[in-house]
């Protein structure tokens, strides 16, 4: 995500605001004890770390933690309710900021709802719904590339293009069949979205806005800020989305994306070439993990203090949405870069978890 662009977008939503190969397995379900805010609405429960037995004596050292590290808004839901929510500077519970390749997984989840509802299938050829030459691949190359490649990041297009940002016809270069190979690239996922609109036959926000956004009670807006869209919104609304990821689709008893399969297919490892990435959403606790921009396949988990079975959406200067099924938690952090400035996953992770283990306990 370019600083430039994702600068001059907030300023524009401001003025809106105020509107191993490892086997898939489902992932634990959630208590049904589970609390979900209204739709409508400021309310929002919350339960002290007292009362959860959680380590008070170290929630300042973590604030004080967060705030070194250019955080702005951090929030822990523990079954839905507020533990902690805390924010910092002039950073306020109604700023507005972005959440770089965090909204990747929402884009994740829209087309999981898509399917159900018909409108397309992952399987399908993307030059069904962007027509053929959306690449500068021969049509036999091209015709290899699925939805469900843009989803796992295997498209096999060339990410190491002057700007692998770039959704132009020339900037989409052949580099492996598609299937062949894992790397990180921004351009194709961001073409789901006119995947999607073509299928739906609407404008992206309309569609998210009527599938997602509204039916869970969330703020916030999709932003182009040059070839990227990127979502924009204030804590408790990236808070609202992690909970829906935490309850497998559902909101309270409501399907959003009412489909098990799909949603159990996100959440696992979707190819055996990165097992750390399921469908635009990154996994902990498997055998090895890859990284944005790196040909190595590391050994080990990929954030080796947090829970097993975490999984997690991850932006660009460390915005955060962490899961954790076992512990029914959702940890939220929105900021500047942490230190060390990457795509998505970054030492930053590791060490939070560090710190937030000495809270919770």
């Amino acid at each position: 995500m370019k600083t430039f662009f994702i600068a001059s977008a907030a300023c524009c939503l401001l003025a809106i605001a105020s509107c191993q190969k490892n086997t898939p397995s489902p992932a634990p379900s959630p208590s049904s004890s589970l609390y979900f805010p209204p739709v409508s609405g400021n309310t929002w429960e919350t339960v002290s770390p007292a009362s959860l037995r959680w380590n008070e004596g170290e929630l300042n050292n973590l604030f004080t933690f967060l705030q070194q590290k250019n955080t702005k808004a951090f929030i822990v839901l523990k079954d839905g309710k507020i533990v902690v929510e805390r924010y910092f500077g002039r950073f306020t519970a109604d700023s507005v900021w972005y959440w770089a390749s965090a909204g990747k997984t929402l884009t994740a989840m829209l087309v999981g709802i898509a399917q159900k509802e018909g409108l397309l299938r992952i399987s399908d050829r993307t030059s069904q719904y962007l027509g053929n030459g959306w690449t500068s691949l021969p049509a036999d190359k091209e015709n290899l590339i699925t939805i469900r490649h843009q989803l796992t990041m295997t498209t096999g297009l060339n990410d190491a293009v002057p700007d692998d940002d770039c959704t132009l016809r020339q900037c989409l270069q052949y580099t492996a069949d598609a299937g062949t190979r894992w790397a990180y690239h921004n351009a194709p996922y961001t073409l789901l979205e006119r995947v999607v609109e073509t299928a739906a036959r609407t404008d992206y926000n309309t569609y998210f806005q009527r599938t997602i956004r509204n039916r869970i009670g969330m703020g916030g807006l999709w932003v182009k800020t040059g070839f990227n869209n990127v979502y924009f919104s204030n804590a408790r609304s990236m808070a609202r989305f992690g909970l829906l990821l935490l309850n497998r689709g559902k909101w309270g008893s409501t399907p959003i994306l009412d489909d098990d399969n799909y949603f159990n297919d996100m959440i696992n490892s979707s190819q055996p070439l990165n097992l750390s990435y399921g469908y635009l959403t990154w996994l902990n606790g498997k055998s090895s993990h890859m990284l944005p921009t790196v040909r190595f396949v590391f050994n080990g988990a990929m954030v080796p203090n947090a829970p097993a079975d975490m999984y997690a959406a991850l932006g660009k200067n460390d915005q955060k949405i962490y899961v954790v099924p076992s512990q029914n938690l959702v940890v939220i952090r929105m900021g500047e870069s942490a230190g060390n400035v990457q795509l998505a996953v970054s030492s930053f992770d590791n060490e939070l978890w560090g710190q937030l283990n000495k809270v919770i306990r």
